[in-house]
């Protein structure tokens, strides 16, 4: 008579079990080692790898050369994110979304202050012409030149002030300070603007 051992018997009966559990801490190492999503493509993954670190410079021309190249490519890349309307570069007057705001809404309407230069440089021209009838005639354009700015500068603080305490209410706004940055901007030519403007012209803001 042979007897069976309480030992053996689970010996015998765990195999499912064990290979189950198995399976179970498989799966659990595969979704903690990121294998839950598709791998990335090869060239992906090197590209965002990075590469060895440059061996250190052996002499002090070289040690110069080498500081030069990272502060050109620093100020490069500062003048890159200034031109994006990066927070991160941009100068204090500029930095925060109601700036950011107020910048919109002068790119994204045609302003009379873009002509000041053209009219400015019209002007001196104007002056320097022996004419009288010349001169008088400069004049005149340049007086119903800066009513029209006038007008067009007070209907932009408006539109400004509206703006800005509708998409930022319960917020102390300088509103002064906001209509001169708008209205100073809006007298820059649009390819000439810092930072360059973000929505095109007839935007909805």
């Amino acid at each position: 008579m042979k007897l069976r051992l309480p030992g053996r018997r689970n010996h015998a009966e765990t195999p499912d079990a064990a290979s189950g559990s198995t399976g179970e801490l498989t799966e659990q190492l595969v979704k903690a080692g990121g294998k839950g999503r598709p791998t990335p493509k090869r060239h992906v993954a090197q590209g965002k790898r990075p590469g060895p670190p440059p061996p250190p410079p052996t002499t002090r021309k070289e040690a110069y050369k080498r500081m030069r190249a990272q502060q050109a490519a620093g100020r490069a890349e500062a003048r890159q994110g200034m031109a994006r309307g990066d927070d991160g570069y941009l100068p204090a007057r500029d930095r925060g979304p109601v700036r950011r705001l107020v910048r919109d809404l002068v790119d994204s309407r045609r302003n009379i202050g873009s002509f000041f230069l053209a009219l400015a440089a019209v002007m001196l021209v104007g002056t320097l012409v022996p004419s009288m009838a010349v001169k008088s005639y400069t004049s005149f354009v340049a007086v119903a030149y800066f009513m029209v700015l006038i007008i067009d500068s007070f209907v932009l603080g408006r539109k400004i002030k509206r703006t800005v305490a509708g998409r930022f209410p319960g917020q102390d706004h300088k509103m002064t300070g906001l209509v001169w940055y708008g209205i100073s901007r809006s007298t820059m030519i649009r390819r000439w603007r810092f930072p360059k403007p973000e929505v095109p012209l007839g935007a909805e803001v």
